[in-house]
């Protein structure tokens, strides 16, 4: 019996997000600049003799058994699960399959680090693993990409496939006809410790389906204000690539807060009453500027703020109703073993 496990880290967004939608990079090309961090998606398969396939997912209270088969249809459980099994088994193994699938996260779901585009690059390795399968970095992504995007039709970019496959410090690029190219970048370990010792990780105690979140700003991209402050995120990724290289920490502050003003520009729900609330907060702490990681609307916000504040900050933080994260940033994309 063949015992598979995967760990893959959750990301980032430090700037760009939103361009590596394919209304917006098929037109305009996108720049996202990210970085994975130390909380992971876990997942163990099993192989089966049985003729069963188990998915069990205890984070999410969610557990389904089928009989073993080459094609399962969704049914609203665990979808993303059976649509992952179904591109396996039609593209690479051609017959049915027999194991059980187990996954949890780390961090709630609906948190705005990457965690459903996580998890298929997570389960897709754990089928490469076990099979075999030829599959480098880009084929992992963009087959997780297409299972999501395009198999389930859910709404978004392509950063967090990317960003769980290859791990670390990338600048990415998005072009149309879904190339993309994945730059790695090479901070200085001093420059990495420096930008986690400045920043504060904050869940904000807000779930939401960042589908719903990607469907309100496609409909926003029609529009000349929404297209500007689009474009000015792009150039924020750059110019934040840049800031980073130098360890200009002041610039890279400023252009996070800058980064936050447009996305609040392409649409009104990417904010609410109380993130503004807890923005506020933070600000009059000690941080400089801040952010959501994500689509927006809730999961996670992170701060940048002088290390000497960094401590008032996390207190006032800590009396609000979410919580502070500890994190570091990885090197490392998705990995696997075998037991």
């Amino acid at each position: 019996m063949k015992i598979i496990r995967t760990q893959t880290p959750l990301r980032l967004g430090l700037a760009g997000g939103g361009t590596d939608i394919n209304l917006y990079c098929d037109k305009y090309t996108g720049y996202v600049l990210n970085a994975t961090i130390s909380l992971y998606i876990h997942c163990t398969l099993i192989e089966r003799e049985d003729g069963k396939i188990i998915f069990d997912s205890p984070d999410t209270n969610s557990y389904s058994e089928y009989k073993s088969k080459e094609f399962l249809e969704n049914d609203g459980k665990l979808d993303i699960f059976k649509s992952i099994y179904n591109r396996i088994v039609k593209d690479f193994v051609k017959k049915p399959l027999s194991f059980s699938l187990h996954t949890y996260s780390d961090v709630p779901s609906g948190s705005g680090l990457g965690g459903s585009s996580t998890l298929v690059v997570g389960v897709i390795k754990a089928f490469a693993e076990w099979l075999n399968l030829p599959l480098g970095e880009y084929e992992i992504a963009k087959l997780a990409y297409e299972i999501e995007r395009e198999d389930l039709g859910i709404v978004g970019g392509a950063q967090d496939q990317y960003a769980a496959t290859f791990g670390g410090f990338n600048f990415m690029e998005f072009y149309d006809n879904k190339r993309v190219i994945v730059n790695p970048l090479r901070i200085k370990n001093w420059i990495a410790s420096e930008l986690e010792v400045r920043t504060v990780l904050y869940f904000t105690n807000i779930t939401r389906e960042a589908k719903d979140i990607e469907e309100h700003k496609k409909g926003k991209l029609g529009d000349e204000k929404s297209l500007e402050a689009m474009h000015a995120i792009k150039q924020d990724a750059i110019k934040m690539k840049e800031a980073l290289f130098k360890a200009d920490f002041d610039t890279l502050a400023q252009i996070l807060g800058k980064s936050w003003q447009s996305k609040k520009v392409i649409s009104e729900i990417v904010s609410n009453d109380e993130l503004d609330r807890i923005y506020n907060i933070a600000v009059e702490n000690g941080a400089y500027s801040g952010k959501t990681s994500g689509a927006g609307a809730g999961g996670f916000m992170f701060f940048l703020v002088d290390p000497i504040k960094k401590y008032k900050l996390i207190k006032a933080l800590s009396k609000e109703q979410g919580y502070v994260q500890d994190f570091s940033f990885t090197k490392e994309g998705t990995k696997s073993w075998k037991i």
